[in-house]
């Protein structure tokens, strides 16, 4: 009578659970440069604060030595000034930069929304969304969120030209587009309501074909940070 096979016995299921991976954090002077930036771009940090190595190394949970590392990347940058022994002072925006900025935004913008027409429905479609974003965060009332958008909406545009150039050049404004874009929103509320409404008065320029007419709601979006932010106008 041949032998029974031998039994074979069930898989030891292992105690020991996989550890989950872990979430590596950023270096800590780039955790220290994101806060400041942030709270900059955002004016938690309005111009004018002065910030102190001590106090920015207990909020962010850090040295002073990464701190240090990250106030003299915003020094290049321009959003601060460093003053040894004392800490950074938060630079305000001066009325050259307002200048500068709505100035190269002009010339940049204007040629974009004349080469959106005709535009595509990849285009259109992001806009219309973009758009949307802004009226839901303007209703949260989310004044840095709402910047952001409102940026988005024409950068968008920007890249549609085709021009990697151009858009690079336009991204380099972007720090001063979202700072302007708090400051204006936080001094005239209304312009909230106001920006969208452009906004879609100029997809729906683009939209239709008119290439003069989306220049023109440009020129006349754009000019009116100007004035905004200097307190010229209401």
């Amino acid at each position: 009578m041949p032998a029974a096979p031998p039994a074979v016995k069930p898989p030891v299921k292992s105690a020991v659970k996989p550890a989950k991976p872990t979430v590596k954090q950023p270096p800590a002077a780039e955790r220290v440069y994101t806060h400041i930036k942030e709270a900059v771009l955002d004016r938690r940090y309005e111009g004018g604060t002065l910030l102190t190595e001590g106090d920015l190394a207990e909020a962010v949970g850090v040295s002073r030595t990464p701190v240090r590392e990250a106030l003299l990347r915003l020094e290049v940058e321009g959003l601060i000034k460093l003053y040894p022994k004392k800490g950074a002072l938060v630079l305000a925006v001066s009325a050259q930069e307002i200048a500068d900025v709505v100035e190269t935004r002009l010339l940049v913008e204007e040629f974009a929304a004349r080469k959106a027409v005709p535009a595509s429905a990849q285009l259109i479609g992001r806009l219309e969304e973009l758009l949307e974003e802004q009226r839901r965060l303007a209703q949260a009332g989310d004044l840095a969120a709402v910047s952001v958008k409102d940026r988005c909406f024409h950068a968008e545009i920007v890249r549609n030209a085709g021009n990697d150039i151009l858009s690079r050049l336009y991204d380099q404004l972007r720090d001063r587009q979202l700072r302007m874009g708090v400051a204006v929103m936080e001094a005239h509320p209304g312009r909230i309501a106001a920006n969208i409404t452009e906004h879609g008065e100029l997809l729906e320029a683009i939209r239709s074909g008119d290439a003069d007419g989306a220049a023109q709601v440009v020129r006349r979006h754009v000019s009116r940070v100007k004035v905004l932010v200097r307190g010229e106008d209401r």
